[in-house]
C-alpha cells in the first residue's frame, strides 16, 4: 500500500510539473509521516526545471 501511495504522489508531482511547462523534475525527495494509528501520508517534492 505504501508503494502505491508513493507512486500516486510521484504521478501528481509529475502532472503539476507538466502543467507548469517543466521539462524535468530534479532533486526529488520522498517523506512519510504517521497521521493516525495505522495510517500514514506520503509526500513527494522536487524542483521543476525548464531547459533554455
Amino acid at each position: 500500500m505504501m508503494n502505491e501511495a508513493r507512486d500516486i504522489a510521484t504521478q501528481r508531482m509529475i502532472s503539476e510539473a507538466e502543467y507548469m511547462g517543466a521539462d524535468a523534475v530534479v532533486n526529488v525527495r520522498f517523506a512519510t509521516s504517521a497521521i493516525i494509528q495505522g495510517g500514514a501520508e506520503v509526500i513527494t517534492y522536487g524542483t521543476a526545471v525548464r531547459y533554455l
